[in-house]
């Protein structure tokens, strides 16, 4: 989907950390998420569409997501995630 190249090159427009794609599994209980209304961006906004893809920050606490293979690094459309959303056993 994204080239290593330009991944390697992708930052967090908020704190600057490396981002890193995640897997399938990851993008599915994200989607689950957005479906259920569980995840909203950081205006608080429902989001409407799903991801095909997202990009991580380090600390977990934040995706950019990827549609069409265009990742959006717009911070405001950037989805929050709890401390623990992918060590939790249900999403959100």
């Amino acid at each position: 989907m994204l080239e290593s190249k330009l991944l390697d090159m992708l930052r967090c427009p908020i704190d600057g950390s490396r981002l890193q794609l995640l897997t399938n599994d990851e993008v599915l209980r994200i989607n689950a998420a957005i479906e259920s209304g569980n995840l909203r961006d950081r205006l608080d906004q429902r989001i409407g569409c799903p991801l095909d893809a997202g990009l991580l920050n380090q600390q977990a606490s934040r995706v950019y997501p990827v549609r069409g293979g265009i990742p959006s690094l717009v911070a405001d459309e950037a989805v929050e995630l709890s401390e623990r959303f992918f060590d939790e056993g249900s999403c959100g």
